[in-house]
């Protein structure tokens, strides 16, 4: 019987077999930001374990609020810091350096095709989209990753979800995941990995890939991956050129992890999207999902763009290509909080910047903040904000607000007209 990728690569990571389907296994690095790792930190000092089991694979950022915008927060920001300090942690993006976990960490080559990776993040399964697994865990299981360098898993079931067709004009792969969701519900992958393959997948640019994984886990999925390919050597070249004599060697390397053909899994399911249109969440749960064209109309307060869903360079391009020449509706704040420094470079070099800032966004430095409701655009009672993250739960983006997830391009739409609508990218 063959494997799937993710049986791969825990087969080749397996540490001890403790009991039953409980398998403890290797880390090759363990990610961290400073909302969920200080009170792991805090924890180990008390026990007197305030070590690292290897400096050079633990990644840390601050992210979620930045700058700090209390006193709490910059606690957190410091028990960090000295954390780092303490055991010489050289990989650490401080104010100014920082920008959203889950596309600095990727843009900075410390994701690779077969590794397995931990974060006290539930989004930490985006970086499946380079072919490792990787999981959002609990504080206990980052303190044993953080001392020890390894976390325990049951084995892993796989869903296979094929994906075919041509995505039409103005639709993209947020309007893809958000289907999916939509097809298997809020628990339909729960403690499953989602494997996403087909010949769209294998289209997809990494960015788009990382949007598919990234929200696996609002389908209960433990991660999402992708099989490692082509894209994936080219995005990663300059970071793994000096291990392979050629990219071709690294392509061939990689191809290992593929699943094999007759891996058993625990479900396949085809998916055709030359019909799919635009979409977007209502109500307080991500499969909850309707076509726009649906919830033409809604009226909105907010529209934000960012997050570690849809706040790299392409889709700011895409929200861009919406905007240029535009004003927002005075009845609504725009803000648009670019992933990563970088991106936020690259797109001020490309005008995006300028497009933004003359059609009335607050555009702001790179931070999670109003995604989870805490900084940064948060919500009052009763408003309503179109989004480009990735939950929709009841008082998420702040106490009795209400989030529409949806693409980039129909955020921008929204915003002009000050209600929900598709965007003039979409010709169906």
């Amino acid at each position: 019987m063959g494997k799937t990728i993710a049986e791969k690569i825990f087969d080749s990571h397996l540490k001890d077999n403790p009991s039953g389907n409980i398998n403890v296994i290797r880390l090759d690095a363990v990610f961290c930001h400073e909302i969920t790792t200080p009170v792991a930190i805090n924890d180990l000092v008390m026990r007197g374990k305030d070590r690292v089991f290897d400096p050079a694979k633990i990644k840390v950022v601050i992210d979620h609020v930045t700058p700090a915008k209390d006193s709490k927060t910059a606690m957190q920001g410091k028990i960090l810091r000295d954390w780092v300090k303490r055991n010489n942690i050289p990989d650490f993006f401080d104010i100014g350096r920082n920008g959203v976990c889950h596309a600095i960490f990727p843009e900075k080559g410390f994701v690779r095709p077969g590794y397995t990776i931990i974060m006290g993040d539930s989004h930490t399964c985006t970086h499946g989209a380079f072919g490792a697994f990787a999981a959002g865990v609990g504080t206990t299981d980052l303190e044993v990753g953080i001392l020890k360098g390894v976390c325990a898993f049951i084995y892993p079931e796989s869903i296979k979800i094929n994906i075919t067709g041509k995505f039409k004009e103005g639709v993209f792969a947020k309007d893809l995941i958000l289907h999916i969701i939509s097809q298997i519900g809020v628990d339909g992958a729960t403690n499953k990995v989602i494997e996403f393959v087909g010949p769209v997948v294998d289209k997809m640019s990494m960015e788009e890939r990382m949007t598919l994984c990234n929200m696996s886990v609002e389908a209960g999925a433990t991660c999402g991956i992708c099989y490692p390919d082509k894209v994936t050597v080219d995005y990663l070249w300059e970071f793994i050129q000096d291990e392979f004599a050629s990219k071709e060697a690294a392509l061939s390397e990689y191809k290992k992890l593929v699943s094999d053909e007759d891996a058993s899994y625990f479900k396949k399911t085809d998916i055709n999207i030359d019909k799919l249109e635009p979409v977007a969440t209502y109500g307080f749960k991500p499969d909850k999902v309707k076509a726009v064209s649906e919830l033409a109309g809604e009226k909105i307060d907010q529209v934000y763009i960012g997050s570690c869903t849809n706040g790299r360079i392409e889709d700011l391009r895409e929200a861009a290509k919406v905007l240029s020449g535009k004003s927002i509706s005075n009845s609504v704040r725009g803000i648009v909080s670019p992933a990563t420094p970088s991106i936020f470079s690259m797109a001020l070099d490309e005008g995006i910047i300028k497009i933004f800032l003359d059609a009335g966004f607050c555009v702001t430095n790179p931070t999670c903040g109003a995604c989870l409701g805490m900084s940064n655009g948060v919500l009052a009672d009763g408003e309503v904000c179109a989004s480009t993250t990735n939950r929709n739960f009841n008082g998420r983006m702040g106490k009795g607000g209400m989030v529409h997830l949806m693409s980039p391009a129909t955020a921008a739409a929204s915003a002009i007209a000050g209600f929900i609508t598709n965007s003039n990218l979409y010709k169906g």
